[in-house]
């Protein structure tokens, strides 16, 4: 059995309260790992890590001493993904780069967990430098699938139950295929609103701070203490839904769209109004000019390493850096247009019809076996381009009995809105948590 449940905001709950003591919760986590991680490979292998935990531990429970004082995250064990800089751990982003040239100061979303009270518990597997070139990372649901990428160890771990919260980050569909793929909550927000510094950057333009948990409720304690200006709300009315009806819609497979059917049905049976909107219909020309974007962006954040250690890089992350180096300013300028253009398309549209939250499937099908590919992240694509929120949610199940996602996307900053809408959407599709079957 490699899944375990490990909710957030229960765990949190216990630990800053005294009633699980952090000392016996990580020996725990600890001997799971050692347990099970040989074959899930989600974290990044580590001499004496619960002699560390312990120490860290111990340290912190003596500066809160007292439970009521003690900060929202006390002694939570998290993961954050390799290619976020984090004090006292070489960053290696899955390259064979000496982790020397890769490092610099601890990235701020880490920092502000640790002041939160979280501890590291490790860092965890992606794929090189967050593009193609896989990890070594299986699926815990089947370990002959791909957890997805390129936040495959981040994901992982979370359906796995070692940590209740890892960081993940999405430049195409890095949070919400992997949470879709290993039947876990992943949120990706709108664009800058978690702060990126201390990142190894893929693409400023489009790189997000992504999380997983388990649940909907750890992932709005999750937002409260990382996004920018966090508001507290309450929503008494269900959002309307949009489908995005054309071409991009037409990138699911059969299986998908079959269960989205089926997905939307229990929705409407549930109250909720739901259009079907022309839109996205140019999704293979959106594709291209973020393809543009990303590689030009990717070919200026290495220009420097690549051009020491062009032969230490992989095949597929070689190409893009050589396709990236191709692209003219003039066609990058008009690749980051694009992005705002699309933003405001989206947001016209939703305004015009009238619709609260736009309502997908988070990825075209179930995880795919082995671990040659990552899976396709074209369901993801356009909302990271445009920066708006979006979150995968588990809520159905393929004919091999693998998890698939519902994917819901809000308008940019309806971070807030989305969670919280997402609670409801959540409990309407329970029987597809993998921890409550």
């Amino acid at each position: 059995m490699y899944l375990h449940s490990l909710p957030l905001a229960s765990l949190a709950r216990e630990l800053t309260g005294g009633k699980r003591d952090v000392l016996e919760y990580i020996d725990e986590t600890c001997d799971l790992i050692d347990q099970l991680d040989p074959e899930i490979q989600s974290f990044l292998p580590e001499e004496k890590r619960r002699e560390r935990l312990i120490r860290e531990a111990e340290s912190l429970r003596e500066a809160y001493s007292e439970p009521a004082k003690r900060p929202p995250l006390f002694g939570v064990l998290i993961g954050v993904k390799d290619i976020y800089r984090v004090d006292g751990f070489p960053t290696r982003a899955n390259s064979n780069l000496d982790p020397e040239v890769l490092a610099g100061p601890e990235a701020e979303c880490v920092r502000i967990l640790r002041q939160a009270g979280a501890l590291v518990l490790g860092k965890t597997v992606t794929t090189e430098f967050a593009y193609f070139e896989p990890g070594p990372t299986h699926n815990p649901h089947n370990l002959n699938h791909t957890p997805g990428g390129s936040s495959s160890g981040s994901a992982a771990a979370v359906a796995a139950g070692f940590s209740p919260l890892t960081l993940g980050t999405q430049t195409i569909g890095s949070v919400n295929r992997p949470a879709a793929f290993c039947g876990v909550v992943g949120f990706k927000p709108s664009y800058n609103r978690i702060p990126s510094s201390g990142l190894l950057y893929f693409s400023r333009s489009a790189d997000h701070v992504g999380c997983f948990t388990q649940d909907v409720e750890g992932m709005i304690l999750t937002a409260e203490i990382l996004c920018n200006r966090w508001k507290e709300i309450s929503v008494s009315y269900k959002p309307t839904l949009g489908i995005p009806r054309g071409a991009y819609l037409e990138q699911a497979s059969p299986e998908a769209l079959e269960v989205f059917t089926n997905q939307l049905e229990k929705l409407r049976a549930e109250g909720y109004l739901i259009k079907e909107i022309n839109v996205l219909n140019n999704i293979e020309e959106i594709a291209d000019w973020h393809h543009v974007l990303i590689s030009a962006e990717m070919a200026l954040e290495h220009a420097d390493l690549y051009g020491r250690f062009a032969h230490l890089y992989r095949p597929r992350t070689a190409q893009l850096i050589e396709e990236g180096r191709n692209v003219s300013s003039r066609d990058l300028a008009e690749a980051r247009k694009r992005q705002k253009e699309l933003r405001e398309e989206l947001e016209t549209v939703m305004r015009e019809e009238k619709i609260d939250l736009w309502i997908t499937p988070a990825a075209p099908g179930p995880a795919p076996e082995g671990l040659s590919t990552t899976g396709n992240p074209a369901m993801n694509m356009p909302w990271t381009n445009s920066g708006l929120p979006s979150i995968s949610i588990p809520a159905g199940k393929a004919a091999n009995g693998l998890p698939l996602g519902l994917q819901l996307v809000a308008p940019f900053m309806g971070d807030e809105l989305l969670l919280n809408w997402s609670i409801e959407v959540e409990a309407i599709f329970e029987e597809f948590q993998a921890y409550n079957v």
